[in-house]
């Protein structure tokens, strides 16, 4: 244990890169860290663990149960971003996580800053990190969130530099992408996110930015002046908000209001709350919210467009011993923090949405530092203002206060009245270091709802702001438990309740129940059998998933032989291919075209059939198809890169690839193909491998097999060491080589095989028919 307090030095602006309106350098930073220990051997994989309100499982992942007791100096590899007013620190080795975000101008800290790595076991397998700002998906405190990830720093032609990091989730092996973006004029932080379904399956996802932010007795959490109620995880309580009107986690907050605490109901300050806890807005107009240290007067901005963004979120530990404990398990000194978590595409936890086959959702969030405010009541990327109108005996007193978000002189402040007539005016110079205050008086004017604030420059409005009038809001009630399947009355609402079970990961609760029933009332029931088969598939029961599609087809075709639905042909496909009957499986993709929402997927499933069985021309019409249907596919740009290479039109490959380098720098696939650097993350070499067997590319294949199988892998990821050697082996039985199949087989008998643990469809399907061949191979059993 070092004697000393633990500090996190900052390495200074490189000399070559003084005075640039971003700097962006990569410069390890030593971090005083407590380390996990090495993960159990023997972990318990348990099916209906909860974890954040969802399914806790985490197999194939190692799982961590011990962090190190003793810290000791790391050096950890680390980007750095600086402007005229941010500093950021991020940190790939450890899920791309900004670790620090720091307002130059006054030295504020506005993202909690750790000064030690102290995880605890928090994380769905194990250590978890508090501090700065963890980006969550495809659900809570991501897989990866202490694995590490991709990196490379992007220069745009406006001087804006991103840090983009990219990672494979480790269960469903979608593909996660976060860019950090910095321009050289303004205080705002981009944070563009990328999310890629490189999967045949249709997946569930949430995305959370988990902010921290250090908290004392003076730091209140600001939200829309129309949020009037929160709710807890999947809803199952809500309160008034930001007064407490009822109990809420097991505190009366009404009785702990008194004249000695006029707010004690106020759950917007961390100093009210004394017991973990959570809350997220139930509605809202607006796209802002943020956190203010009333004692620093300074805090941030979180701004989001809420109609792709409404999740907003505060979770504490607590201001009571559970959460001092908690800090202390967390940190050394930096002492307690609040999450400040922004949901895109969610509005609470667990709340999932979907990625289909080859899909990929983008978005932004922002957020930027403001100083002398207070919580502002309304905010954009250009501005955020706050107004207060105090009536009193000789008239009304007012209060302005605007940040800005890049230097502006002759900012103009108006405030109309009712009638649009302006009552009052100034002028001023602003910027991210200079924010704008300004107090007057009104005559006539007694109601803040009577006022709207217009800031202007040069013409034009930056924001508008009119208070909102009170009015009471009833609460929604809190969400009930479904019943159980027998005693649900509609089939329809038994397979909407068993959709609702899978797509919210419910860890205790099957979906199969609910469906298993509805066929069993009506069984030609054709979602409830398409919802089994898809189970059924992803478990390699290969036989029962299609006996569920014959069913479904059966009442889906009787009238409807072109049915709007192209799900079920899709999937039957899938299972035909699995089992061999490749002919027909074509057949079942080529009906799957017929419907635009399965045609990118079916044409890239007869790209992979046509490539591997030589029928070159038609493989390279299917991927074109694909890839021109949507140029963020990015396995079907790759795909159409390898069969223009095979058409000798390699300049059109290098055009293919050049395109899809601009969208995804980081894809691995694509960066092999261009010969640049690849990741060294052997469970993704391992997932381009088998893209570039599904094609036929067999030397390519083996290559990156036999790369994989050279790495260890990374603390906390699963091994795949024996698994490379084994499908390297298959496809070279494949391909006639025997003897250095059998080498790669003996070599699978002996390669490091702790953690390594099967997770695939491909992987199932090459060890039943390795086990067929070599029974007796203990190993592969």
């Amino acid at each position: 244990m070092l004697d000393e307090e633990s500090r996190l030095h900052l390495p200074a602006v490189p000399a070559h890169l003084a005075g640039s309106g971003v700097a962006a350098w990569r410069e390890p930073v030593t971090i005083d860290t407590y380390l996990p220990d090495p993960a159990d051997r023997y972990p318990a994989f348990l099916e209906k663990r909860v974890y954040q309100g969802s399914s806790g499982r985490v197999y194939p992942l190692p799982v961590h149960e011990r962090i190190s007791p003793v810290k000791a100096p790391h050096a950890w590899d680390a980007i750095h971003l600086e402007n005229p007013w941010i500093r950021l620190m991020i940190l790939p080795e450890l899920g791309g996580r900004i670790h620090v975000g720091m307002d130059t101008s006054n030295g504020y800290d506005f993202f909690y800053r750790n000064n030690v790595i102290k995880p605890a076991l928090v994380g769905l397998a194990g250590p978890w990190l508090s501090g700065g700002v963890e980006f969550n998906w495809p659900q809570h405190h991501r897989p990866a969130t202490f694995l590490p990830v991709e990196a490379t720093i992007e220069h745009e032609p406006d001087g804006a530099v991103t840090v983009w990091c990219s990672d494979h989730d480790p269960f469903a092996r979608m593909k996660g992408m976060h860019g950090i973006r910095l321009r050289p004029d303004t205080s705002v932080i981009e944070l563009r996110a990328r999310l890629f379904n490189r999967t045949d399956e249709v997946q569930t996802f949430l995305w959370w930015a988990n902010v921290a932010a250090a908290v004392n007795d003076d730091y209140q959490s600001f939200f829309p002046t129309d949020v009037h109620a929160v709710a807890d995880h999947a809803k199952r309580a809500v309160t008034a908000f930001p007064a407490a009107d009822r109990p809420y986690y097991g505190v009366d907050y009404p009785a702990r209001k008194s004249d000695d605490h006029p707010d004690g109901d106020r759950i917007d300050w961390y100093r009210n709350i004394p017991v973990p806890t959570s809350y997220m807005c139930l509605g809202t107009q607006d796209d802002f919210f943020g956190g203010y240290d009333h004692g620093r007067r300074a805090g941030f901005v979180h701004w989001a467009d809420h109609l792709v963004a409404p999740g907003k979120k505060q979770w504490t530990w607590g201001n009571g011993d559970f959460g001092k404990a908690w800090d202390a398990n967390l940190t050394d000194t930096d002492g307690p923090y609040v999450e400040l978590m922004a949901g895109v595409f969610t509005d609470n936890q667990p709340d999932f949405t979907y990625l289909a086959p080859g899909e990929t959702k983008t978005f932004s969030q922002y957020w930027y530092p403001i100083q002398e405010t207070g919580p502002v009541h309304q905010a954009n990327l250009d501005a955020a203002v706050r107004l207060d109108v105090s009536p009193d005996e000789d008239g009304t007193a007012v209060r302005v206060a605007v940040a800005l978000t890049r230097p502006r002189d002759g900012v103009a402040l108006r405030l109309d009245g009712p009638d649009g007539e302006s009552l009052w005016e100034r002028v001023a110079d602003g910027g991210p270091d200079r924010p704008i205050v300004q107090a007057g008086r009104l005559a006539g004017v007694r109601r803040a709802v009577d006022l709207t604030l217009v800031v202007e420059h040069d013409g034009v409005a930056l924001l508008t702001w009119r208070p909102r009038e009170a009015s009471e809001v009833e609460l929604p009630s809190p969400a009930q438990e479904p019943p159980a399947p027998a005693d649900v009355e509609s089939i329809d609402e038994r397979y909407l309740i068993g959709v609702h079970l899978e797509q919210y990961r419910h860890a205790t609760r099957s979906p199969e129940p609910y469906w298993l029933e509805a066929v069993r009332r009506d069984p030609g029931d054709h979602r409830s059998h398409v919802a089994l088969a898809a189970r059924r598939y992803r478990a390699a029961r290969y036989d029962e998933a299609e006996a569920h599609l014959r069913s479904a087809m059966e009442r889906q075709n009787r009238l409807n032989t072109n049915p709007g639905d192209g799900e079920a042909t899709f999937r039957l496909g899938q299972v035909l291919a699995r089992t061999g009957r490749v002919d027909e499986a074509y057949a079942a993709f080529g009906k799957a075209l017929w419907n635009q929402a399965w045609r990118g997927a079916a044409h890239l499933a007869m790209a992979r059939i046509d490539a591997a069985r030589g029928l070159d021309a038609s493989a390279l019409a299917h991927a074109a198809a694909a890839a021109d249907a949507d140029p963020d596919q990015l396995q079907a740009q790759a795909a159409h890169a390898v069969l223009l290479r095979r058409a000798s039109r390699a300049a059109e490959a290098d055009v293919v690839l050049a395109r899809s380098l601009d969208r995804d720098p980081l894809d691995v696939w694509t960066r092999d193909l261009a010969g640049l650097p690849v990741a060294a993350d052997a469970p993704t070499l391992l997932d381009v491998a088998l893209e570039y067997d599904a094609l036929g590319a067999r030397e390519d294949a083996v290559r990156l097999l036999r790369t994989a199988a050279a790495l260890e892998p990374a603390l906390g990821q699963v091994e795949v060491r024996p698994l490379a050697r084994l499908h390297a082996a298959r496809i070279l039985d494949a391909a006639g080589q025997v003897e250095a199949a059998q080498l790669e087989r003996d070599l699978a008998r002996t390669a490091p095989a702790t953690h390594c643990l099967a997770s695939r469809l491909d992987d199932v399907d090459m060890l039943q028919a390795h086990l067929g061949r070599h029974p007796d191979d203990a190993r592969a059993w």
